[in-house]
């Protein structure tokens, strides 16, 4: 790569970044000004105040789902963060998973993403056994989209099951009731481990005053109703009641300095070791152009300790890269696809970004290896999907393609998925999309994920709706159809976009390339509180 396609790599790269930021910032301020203002007039902190307070000083945080429901819900004014903060931490030196309401937002009331990111949380500290902190500060259903979230299987309901499904399986639960908790949203905190109230601020009830007088004509005010007074001291539902915000974070703090050890899964790490090559080049290694080549392997470098790589079958199907290194310490196995064009030793040109049969079957190969020595997975996607046309059939690409998604899928140990380009088709299932249980996935702002390219797809599109519009007798011109091309593609691009991807949570978050590496770690240390009780079986593969 030249000197100047690495510069204008690096200021696209910087542009995005800096987009990321000011994206981030805006997020962050919730709802605004105004509602932040009234929360601190009732002697409340913000939720991200809240977390701050919480978690250890200068220690780690990484927020899951910061950009759900972003562009969404437009006709209600917005839900920024889907109304609720998401993510790993530490307190008192334990690793877990916190999640916040967001009162600034709605009232901190449940829109259908808000549920989905929640479940997400629960299903992060399930599969890795990670205590959770629930800071309870919501008005329930947004009861114009109650449709969207209440009755379905993955609706809100599901929070409850997964607060039993958690306590069967020792997960540490504890909420601390900030603000509003009523109808069914009142069972998650009384179904965790322990539930404290703040007085004055929390309350907690089945039904609030108003529609205690319109169901049953009892005239009573909330605080008597369900105030931290009557629960601590009268009901017994609450455990504990506590002055202020931070005389109860810092209860759950003393809570966490108390908890007793674990069963580990075991993976190896040892004393945790920089990149030799500088991680800051990544911003110019990777192209704006999801098009354009680059070698995976600077990549690999500057993301792994000391740049050392045990490169597996390093020159065969070389249009997928596998090998073992460490990451901040931890061993790790790593797939990622080639972007340049390589030429093999028969002398065949092999696209960059594309699985071949080779590829796929080394792959799958690689996985199978790093089960039996329990080594973490990591994917490192810019994938345009497997190699199609006569030859690649009549060599069985489907079947080399299904043996990799078998030995990916049936993977025991953690798995972790970094977007880095391109992520279409079939090849985001084979490289670990959202589908096949990551747990973590996230996109660089570089990121694409969709069923193919912006191109092919609004080519695609605009021949089927040509077809349809002749089919009709009406004749298009080349100007009518330049437009709806256009149109097709700004679409579908905006629809490949990482950000889209994160606001419906396809990818836990769009990160800092620089990030990376914190990423992995922190989420390798998680999945080291779940041991691997599994044996590993790929079942029926095709030979």
């Amino acid at each position: 790569m030249s000197d100047i396609e690495f510069n204008k790599n690096e200021d696209a790269m910087r542009q995005l970044v800096d987009q990321l930021k000011h994206k981030k910032k805006l997020i962050s301020e919730g709802g605004g000004k105004k509602n932040a203002q009234k929360q601190h007039d009732q002697g409340k902190l913000l939720a991200r105040e809240r977390v701050e307070y919480l978690i250890d000083k200068k220690s780690n945080f990484i927020e899951i789902g910061e950009f759900a429901a972003e562009g969404m819900y437009e006709e209600y004014g917005g839900c920024p963060a889907a109304g609720v903060v998401v993510g790993i931490g530490y307190v008192s030196g334990r690793q877990c998973m916190i999640v916040a309401n967001d009162a600034t937002v709605k009232a901190g009331a449940w829109f259908p993403m808000s549920g989905k990111k929640n479940l997400r949380a629960q299903e992060i500290a399930m599969e890795n056994r990670l205590p959770i902190i629930y800071l309870v500060d919501s008005a329930g259903v947004f009861l114009p989209m109650q449709d969207e979230i209440f009755p379905d299987k993955e609706h809100f309901g599901r929070i409850f099951r997964n607060n039993a499904i958690m306590s069967s399986m020792g997960i540490i639960q504890v909420a601390a009731i900030m603000g509003s908790c009523v109808a069914g949203g009142a069972y998650l905190p009384i179904m965790s481990d322990e539930a404290m109230i703040v007085d004055k601020t929390g309350s907690i009830f089945l039904a609030g005053s108003y529609l205690v007088k319109a169901a049953i004509g009892e005239d009573v005010d909330n605080e008597t109703l369900g105030g931290a007074t009557t629960q601590s001291e009268i009901s017994g539902v609450t455990d504990n009641k506590f002055p202020n915000d931070k005389a109860a974070l810092d209860h759950i703090k003393n809570i966490f300095s108390k908890l007793g050890s674990y069963e580990k899964a075991g993976f190896n790490r040892e004393k945790p070791a920089a990149p030799v090559k500088n991680p800051k080049d990544l911003y110019g290694l990777v192209p704006n152009d999801a098009s354009k080549q680059y070698d995976m392997h600077e990549v690999i470098y500057r993301l792994v300790d000391k740049g050392e790589f045990d490169e597996y079958k390093d020159k065969f199907g070389q249009s997928i890269i596998c090998g073992i290194a460490r990451i901040d310490g931890w061993a790790v196995g790593i797939v990622a696809n080639q972007r340049k064009v390589v030429k093999t030793k028969k002398g065949e040109m092999r696209f960059g970004g594309v699985i071949y049969s080779d590829s796929a079957d080394k792959a799958a190969r690689f996985i199978m290896n790093c089960n039996q020595r329990r080594l973490p997975l990591v994917f490192l996607q810019d994938v345009t999907g497997f190699m199609v046309g006569s030859r690649s059939e009549h060599g069985g690409i489907i079947k080399d393609g299904a043996k990799m998604v078998n030995a990916m899928a049936n993977s025991v140990v953690p798995k972790f998925t970094i977007v880095i380009g391109n992520s279409y088709g079939a090849g985001n299932y084979a490289m670990c999309g959202k589908a096949y249980d990551p747990r973590l996935i996230v996109g660089w702002p570089t990121a694409q994920i969709g069923v193919m390219g912006g191109s092919q797809a609004a080519k695609t599109l605009l021949q089927i709706q040509v077809s349809g519009l002749k089919a009709k007798g009406k004749v298009i011109t080349p100007e009518e159809e330049a437009a709806l091309l256009k149109k097709i593609t700004d679409r579908y691009n905006e629809q490949i976009n990482p950000y889209y991807a994160a606001a419906r949570l396809w990818i836990d978050a769009v990160i800092d390339p620089l990030d990376t590496r914190k990423w992995i770690s922190m989420g390798i240390e998680a999945a080291d509180h779940a041991p691997i009780n599994k044996a590993y079986n790929v079942g029926v593969i095709q030979t």
